[in-house]
């Protein structure tokens, strides 16, 4: 059985352990696994119980956490084995928590790519925590914190209370303008055994909820946000699903480190599901077949968030795709 890898975000000091430690308290969410960075940088040292197998302890919920201390890939396969032969308990999911100063996309790019991996774990949610006192601040001067941000499938709003009420909507603004198809909350909503960190993208939270989220936002609001801009592109025909597939992989493999997220929903000929596509930089997910149109009209749209990289040139390519294949866009 394939186990979901669910990825925690965000920069330095926004409060991932914090939330963790809170999710991660009671026994609700004992068969999970917590992957950290070092145990003596986390700061959870207090609430480790037993030691099961070398690098690995028992957290009091019953929760297997564990160091990585080098290539991911390896810790991933050195759990999964000690879970075989029984030396930990049978986790059925994994939390991955990143350093503050980490781009999730090589992260994302390995668990769904290695084929190592593939069969053992799949990637669950990605969650980026945001502090909403340092936000401002961080966006300017880092821009690991960007790539955090629109990588997310999830962003929390840490430390809420330390701001005025009209700051935190500013930075809920501007967070679903960097990031249209993420859903907010704020961390401190996030309670012991919450399910909010455990679900599986689109495929688990809902597609057709996922997709009605990130459809709402509209080209007209499209430009720069904090470094980023969103680019629409809409088509109102059937697309050739293979020939799409060229163009975009194409263009990922040429622009990937300049288009931080691209989200799309796909009329394709011969077929009267839409397909869903999502991926960060380089990497897409599988696609995703939905029963039917959300709204009811069939209508290709892509969103893509890019950094450096012209929108009209994007908007140009797409343009000559579609004259390639004799369709007018």
């Amino acid at each position: 059985m394939s186990l979901p890898v669910s990825v925690v975000t965000g920069f330095l000091g926004s409060g991932k352990t914090t939330l963790l430690k809170r999710l991660l308290a009671g026994e609700a969410l004992g068969d999970t696994a917590l992957l950290i960075n070092e145990f003596g940088e986390v700061g959870i040292d207090h609430l480790l119980v037993e030691e099961v197998a070398p690098g690995t302890v028992l957290l009091p919920g019953g929760c297997v956490c564990c160091s990585v201390q080098g290539d991911l890939k390896q810790a991933l396969l050195d759990l999964h084995g000690r879970r075989a032969r029984g030396e930990v308990p049978a986790f059925k999911r994994v939390i991955l928590e990143t350093t503050g100063l980490a781009n999730p996309a090589p992260i994302i790019a390995t668990l769904l790519r290695d084929a190592h991996l593939r069969g053992r774990f799949h990637l669950g949610l990605t969650v980026a925590v945001v502090d909403a006192e340092q936000a401002e601040l961080q966006r300017r001067l880092h821009p690991e914190w960007l790539v955090q941000v629109t990588a997310a499938d999830r962003l929390l709003i840490s430390k809420a209370d330390r701001v005025e009420p009209r700051a935190v909507d500013a930075l809920v603004q501007r967070l679903a303008a960097l990031n249209p198809g993420a859903s907010q909350a704020l961390a401190s909503d996030v309670q012991q055994g919450d399910q909010l960190l455990l679900g599986e993208g689109l495929r688990g939270q809902g597609p057709e909820q996922e997709v009605a989220r990130w459809q709402l936002f509209t080209p007209v609001a499209s430009g720069p946000h904090g470094g980023a801009e969103v680019c629409c592109l809409e088509f109102d025909r059937p697309l050739d699903w293979v020939a799409f597939g060229v163009w975009l992989s194409m263009l990922l493999r040429c622009h990937g480190e300049r288009i931080l997220r691209v989200k799309g929903l796909l009329d394709v000929i011969d077929s009267s599901q839409p397909i869903v596509i999502h991926g960060v930089q380089h990497s897409l997910h599988a696609p995703v077949h939905l029963p039917a149109w959300p709204g009811g009209e069939p209508r290709s749209r892509l969103v893509f968030i890019v950094r450096g990289l012209d929108t009209q040139a994007l908007r140009r390519s797409f343009a000559a795709f579609l004259g390639r294949l004799g369709q007018a866009a």
